[in-house]
């Protein structure tokens, strides 16, 4: 045996690492991560990858990115989908309801909590002076997020100008992050018929780098249940979707005052869950715009305010869009919380719903493709350039945080600086519980706010 090979025989893990899970130990997860998952979904990515690919062995690192880059390709929010790709390859649909479920109920709660307590009372300081400690905590995650999938995506030289051209076309010029996944693809399907060895060597690299897939239960050579297309389970489940679709619609027809505007509401967002493509920040800006110039739902003002609660929630961005369906509710029914309540509710029942669809329906097509070298190679340079989209998003947030009153030297936060650095520290070097950091976070806020610091 070569010494190479007897580190890699050190690394085999047990039986169990490499088997499925129990049931019961990834419910417990997927309910942890829906109250843990800050930092938007880059946070998502880092904890998921964290859990489930280093320290569980669940699902191997190609297969992690390979749904990932798939996902950036649907509409809606990726990391659900991701989360529900992977429940669903390891219990299969009980599997993948439960972690798209979770994924987003216990932030729905939350904002929930925060959009009555905003109606009701208005702007609490010690209330957002806890969540403005937990900024700079949620700008480590992503930093963490951004190291993590940089070191596992960047495996070349094209990979890194990949991502550093997707950085430059977002950061400086704006571009949307439709526009560059699609121009990746242009540029992969380019590379692959003029420099087919670049990608050729690339592929060798992986190759080398995946050598101990077998470690994991989900992996490059596994074959999951059900993978075969067939048109009549692809018509069954169109048929449970538009059921689930409809059972709301039908009741806010028969017992629900102002039909119009349910109507409205359940017709615009879940046009939005089907035709905005690239992720949450591609969404937000459409939904913004409808919201507020449009249907008159509520101010510009109060959009703001709900980027703010969305932002210290856990979940998906997007799921500011509750907010705004609270505030519709609640406006055009004369400051009723009850109607605000089930508006919300609404809202993101009819944005969601459709990420199971795509998830259970496209299953086929992810398996199928992912034993495709074209795809494989074009997903890679996607990954790639999400790696420069994580990194804009970590200076577009982080620099509000570390330099609130704008970017000068006289405006830095000092504190909220440290904060970064030492979250950072915790993660790691110390392994600190993201959990724990949230806790220490909010309370480092709440001493700002008494000690007016």
């Amino acid at each position: 045996m070569t010494v190479e090979g007897f580190f890699v025989f050190l690394k085999m893990p047990d039986k169990r690492s490499a088997g499925r899970p129990e049931f019961k130990e990834a419910l417990k997860f997927w309910f942890k991560l829906g109250w843990i998952s800050f930092g938007g979904t880059a946070g998502h990515i880092a904890i998921m990858h964290d859990f489930l690919v280093d320290k569980k062995k669940w699902i191997s690192n190609s297969r992690f990115f390979h749904a990932l880059s798939i996902c950036m390709l649907l509409p809606g929010p990726e990391a659900q989908q991701l989360a529900i790709y992977i429940g669903k390859q390891l219990h299969g649909r009980k599997g993948g309801l439960v972690a798209g479920a979770l994924f987003v109920l216990p932030s729905m709660f939350i904002l929930l909590g925060l959009s009555i307590i905003y109606v009701s009372y208005g702007n609490l300081p010690w209330i957002y002076a806890m969540f403005n400690g937990l900024k700079p905590a949620v700008i480590a995650i992503i930093i963490g997020a951004l190291f993590k999938v940089g070191q596992k995506s960047l495996q070349s030289a094209l990979h890194y100008v990949v991502a550093g051209i997707a950085f430059v076309c977002i950061f400086f010029f704006n571009i949307s992050l439709l526009t560059i996944i699609m121009a990746t693809i242009l540029l992969a399907i380019g590379i692959r018929y003029v420099f087919p060895r670049v990608l050729k060597a690339d592929a060798e690299q992986d190759e080398q780098l995946s050598v101990n897939e077998q470690e994991y239960f989900i992996n490059k050579f596994s074959v999951a249940e059900n993978h075969q297309f067939e048109l009549k389970q692809l018509l069954l489940q169109l048929l449970v979707f538009l059921l689930l679709w409809l059972l709301p619609f039908t009741f806010f027809y028969l017992f629900c005052p102002d039909f119009f505007f349910w109507k409205t509401l359940i017709l615009f967002f879940t046009q939005t869950a089907f035709f905005t493509i690239g992720g949450s920040y591609t969404v937000l800006p459409y939904v913004a715009q409808f919201a507020v110039s449009k249907l008159n739902w509520l101010s510009k003002l109060q959009m703001v305010d709900g980027f703010a609660l969305a932002e210290t929630t856990p979940g998906p961005l997007i799921i500011v869009v509750g907010f705004v369906g609270f505030m519709a509710g609640f406006n055009h029914f004369h400051a009723s919380i009850a109607m605000g309540s089930i508006a919300l509710f609404a809202t993101i029942f009819y944005t969601f719903l459709p990420c199971f669809l795509y998830v259970f329906a496209g299953g086929p097509l992810i398996e199928k493709s992912h034993g495709s070298e074209v795809v494989s190679q074009i997903l890679k340079l996607v990954t790639a350039a999400v790696v420069g989209v994580i990194l804009n998003l970590t200076l577009f947030l982080g620099k509000d945080v570390v330099f609130p009153g704008g970017l000068s030297w006289e405006h830095l936060d000092v504190l909220s600086l440290i904060w970064i650095v030492i979250s950072l520290v915790l993660m790691q070097r110390f392994k600190l519980n993201v959990v724990y950091l949230i806790v220490l976070s909010l309370g480092l806020g709440l001493v700002r706010f008494v000690l007016k610091v």
